[in-house]
């Protein structure tokens, strides 16, 4: 008996010792950039992690006054939460700050975080399978689904999105929409979605579904392009949606919907340029593109501003400086909506550190620091009393 004692305390000692080993303290960077006065105070850093290595992580970068210059924080959301089984998991596809709270969404483990946004202090979790990305609307989050498992075949389900109540985290409601949804846009009381039948390949979905917000119901699909991804909305009501294409015969484009006489959504124009992902701030959509063709096995990278009143690609010189030349795999951009400086994310070669890096509203090159793996999701944290429109009070 005495033995068997002394093993079970042994095991306990080692299983206790390999949690701790677990919890990888976060890692404090000094940019030495400049700390601008703003009611913007920090940015969250989503990193997806290579897809099947559980290396999903979160950093943060101080933008506040507390300390002379610019600090960044990699993998902070282990070491605040160190009980949390795997830590954020495998793949993280989407990141926004809604209310009070931090939302994530977290690919290949099927489900949304949800923390404290002032502190990254894990709440809960919303268990969804597949799921994409996030939009929000009053009380709700909306959360798009392939809803089946991840893999390219023809005979994949319908997607759904679900509608969940952001202070109990339940899951309220559902709708089916098109195959493998991906991006989402409020604009009045409709949800339209983007529909990219991804996994359908070469079948792809081209369609953009309208919610009615009221009922919950698909209304309407609008016929746009193949492989549909990336869906926002401009301050003017128009929704900018790009399309992947086939990787081959069809390229991918831009393009721009607007409300008809009647109100309803419809195709308005087009741009060719391949749009990988955007950020749009006033009238400018800042945009990286990499345009893949399968054929010959190369890409094609590139980066601009569209004009979203004039409908029209601007002539530009802020993307000039050598330092973008020098980005490897562009995965992200966003833009401080105060300043009008922005962030380019890099993620390398996909399966070890990328970069986040920074430059001023001119296009001079700031500074970069090393992220956790494939940098792709960023959200801004604004102030207690910031301008922040997308804020409601949730306790």
């Amino acid at each position: 008996m005495k033995q068997i004692i002394i093993c079970l305390l042994t095991i306990a000692l080692i299983v206790s010792c390999r949690q701790e080993e677990k919890v990888v303290p976060a890692q404090e960077i000094d940019t030495g950039g400049e700390v601008v006065k703003s009611s913007i105070t920090g940015m969250y850093l989503l990193n997806e992690g290579n897809m099947g290595s559980n290396k999903s992580t979160l950093d943060f970068l101080d933008l506040s006054e507390q300390y002379e210059t610019v600090h960044y924080f990699r993998n902070i959301y282990s070491e605040r939460n160190p009980t949390t089984v795997m830590s954020l998991g495998d793949v993280g596809n989407d990141i926004k700050i809604y209310g009070s709270r931090l939302w994530m969404v977290i690919n290949c483990s099927n489900k949304v975080e949800v923390a404290r946004a002032k502190d990254a202090v894990r709440i809960g979790q919303v268990n969804i399978p597949n799921c994409r990305y996030l939009a929000f609307h009053d009380r709700y989050a909306y959360v798009s689904s392939y809803v089946g498992p991840v893999a390219v075949m023809g005979d994949t389900p319908l997607g759904r999105v679900y509608k969940v109540d952001t202070l109990s985290l339940q899951k309220v409601d559902s709708v089916v929409v098109g195959y493998q949804p991906e991006e989402m846009a409020i604009v009045g009381n409709r949800l339209y979605v983007a529909n990219s039948g991804g996994y359908r390949v070469p079948d792809y979905d081209n369609t953009i579904s309208v919610i009615d917000l009221s009922t919950m119901e698909e209304v309407d699909k609008i016929v746009v392009a193949k492989n549909l991804h990336r869906l926002k909305a401009d301050r003017y009501g128009q929704l900018w949606v790009t399309a992947r294409g086939d990787y081959a015969s069809e390229s991918a484009r831009i393009f721009w919907l607007s409300a008809n006489a009647s109100g309803a959504m419809q195709l308005a124009g087009a741009l060719n340029v391949s749009v990988s992902d955007l950020c749009i701030v006033d009238d400018q959509l800042y945009f990286y593109g990499n345009q893949w063709n399968d054929l010959d096995a190369t890409s094609q990278l590139t980066y601009g501003i569209i004009n979203v009143r004039t409908h029209d690609q601007e002539a530009t010189t802020l993307f000039d400086a050598p330092e973008i030349s020098g980005i490897r795999m562009p995965y992200g951009i966003i833009v401080n909506p105060v300043n009008k400086d922005f962030y380019l994310m890099d993620a390398k070669n996909y399966v070890s550190s990328g970069e986040l890096l920074h430059f001023r509203a001119d296009g001079t090159f700031d500074w970069k620091v090393w992220t956790g793996d494939i940098p792709a999701h960023a959200a801004f944290l604004w102030a207690p009393d910031g301008q922040d429109t997308d804020k409601i009070p949730l306790q």
